[in-house]
């Protein structure tokens, strides 16, 4: 085979493309990924989960010292913020993942190709190299994981400084003393909180009647009800109808979804938190015949082949969550098809989690959905007042809630709201993976104190028999 040669490539070095790479080099392929991005590891690691979570971290840190610390009997006085030295430290820890990813990439021997990919045919990729020039490359399999860019709304022109993309709102030089957030979305409330924490006013506009569209409604209106009382303010079933720029402000204006007299927010940074699409743009897709669904998301099959033979898509060009840890196990999957072994997704058990503080967490059906689907389900719910861990750290805000079937008492859904839901939704994952009753969780032994006993007891709760409520 030549240097140019390959069994797969990926293009696209983001969660699901490099660990596609990777599970492919592993399985013996002679494998390339073809990235346009400087650093690997893509949005996710470079621009998104991995920096967002970074600020988060260090803004909750700050807001507990400066805020939080008196009634645990800790004094902190004089407690600021040096926005520089945050930036950097959420900077170093980017740096130092993108590195790790490169480390894998030569512990498996996977060529990276620095440049922009394009099929001009289905078995050839030119790339427009980084360095410059160009270079052709042939492949028995490539693998479309290219993620996502940031939507924006007609007549909003995003410049990464008054007006910003989650990106830009990574990378502020000040603490803005007004910040209106246009969607009230995972994204959109993750750095609302972080600026919110450090000092600035916070406005979340959002179209919709209720904030974090898909999430269980009750979930959902605790937590507005959370994040109205640390600060933020939240205007739900209103539309954004304008926003102009000033040499130092920026005026939004705003209109009730259903009508009405339209009102002028002035602020000094507009965050807009709409949503993402699929990127698919450049990449030769319709040429070579690339079927696209109406959403100009790759169609797949349940193996993440396309209509194309020797063509596969996995990760946010295709149908389902926008999320990094889909993507990852959907390039796994799809490495060990393209190896004839036999890669599965349940894409049913894919948890979500919003990372404010407290934590959002869910997996599997809402409540919504078994109703609107005439599922006969039972709901228990326990909350995190009720649980000693919780009510010795001062951090009862959240419920946990677990709906079963009703006949079955499988676990068809698990939601909730509270201090490290991030973590304990996997023991949900896990057990509905398994195929798990409600009865199997709450006859699990869960160590005392801590706060995942709360799903022990909603478990309980299913059936009546919840212990400490």
């Amino acid at each position: 085979m030549s240097e140019d040669a390959f069994d797969v490539v990926v293009i696209g070095a983001g969660p699901g493309g490099y660990v596609a790479a990777i599970r492919a080099a592993q399985l013996g392929l002679k494998t390339a990924c073809v990235e346009k991005r400087a650093t690997l590891g893509g949005t996710c690691l470079n621009v998104g989960c991995i920096p967002s979570k970074a600020l988060l971290h260090a803004s909750e840190l700050y807001h507990e010292a400066a805020h939080g610390m008196a009634k645990y009997g800790v004094k902190a006085e004089k407690v600021s913020v040096d926005l520089k030295a945050m930036l950097k430290y959420k900077d170093d820890g980017v740096a130092a993942l993108t590195q790790g990813v490169e480390f894998l990439f030569k512990k498996n021997k996977i060529e990276h190709i620095a440049g922009a990919g394009r099929l001009t045919a289905k078995d050839t990729i030119e790339v427009a190299l980084n360095a410059g020039g160009s270079r052709t490359i042939t492949a028995k399999n490539t693998i479309i994981a290219t993620g996502s860019d940031v939507a924006s709304l007609p007549g909003i022109e995003i410049d990464e400084k008054q007006i910003v993309s989650s990106t830009g709102a990574l990378e502020l030089a000040k603490v803005p003393k007004h910040l209106v957030v246009i969607g009230a979305g995972y994204i959109g409330l993750e750095m609302g909180s972080v600026w919110g924490r450090l000092g600035a006013k916070v406005t979340v506009v959002e179209f919709l009647d209720r904030i974090t569209p898909g999430m269980d409604a009750e979930i959902a209106k605790n937590f507005a009800r959370i994040l109205k009382k640390q600060g933020l303010e939240i205007k739900t079933g209103h539309k954004v109808t304008g926003v102009k720029k000033l040499k130092t402000s920026v005026t939004v204006t705003v209109e009730p979804a259903k009508g009405g007299d339209t009102s002028d927010i002035k602020c000094d940074v507009v965050l807009v938190s709409v949503g993402r699409r699929p990127y698919t743009d450049d990449l030769g897709l319709d040429a070579v015949g690339v079927a696209m669904d109406d959403h100009g998301r790759v169609k797949v099959d349940g193996s993440f082949a396309t209509n194309v033979p020797g063509i596969w898509a996995i990760g946010d060009v295709i149908e389902g969550p926008m999320l990094a840890h889909k993507a990852e196990d959907e390039g796994m999957a799809c490495a060990e098809n393209i190896a004839g072994l036999t890669g599965m997704v349940n894409h049913d058990v894919i948890p979500g989690v919003v990372y404010t503080m407290p934590e959002v967490a869910g997996v599997g059906k809402t409540e919504e959905e078994l109703k609107e689907a005439g599922v006969d389900y039972k709901v228990g719910k326990f909350p995190f007042s009720a649980n000693s861990r919780a009510k010795a750290n001062l951090q009862t805000d959240g419920l946990v809630k677990i709906l079963a079937d009703a006949k079955t008492d499988r676990v068809l859904g698990v939601h909730m709201i509270g201090v490290d839901a991030g973590n304990m939704i996997a023991e949900a994952a896990i057990a509905m993976e398994f195929g798990a009753c409600s009865e199997d969780i709450a006859l699990t032994c869960h160590a005392h104190p801590t706060h995942t006993e709360a799903v022990k007891e909603a478990a309980l709760a299913v059936h009546g028999r919840a212990i400490h409520i």
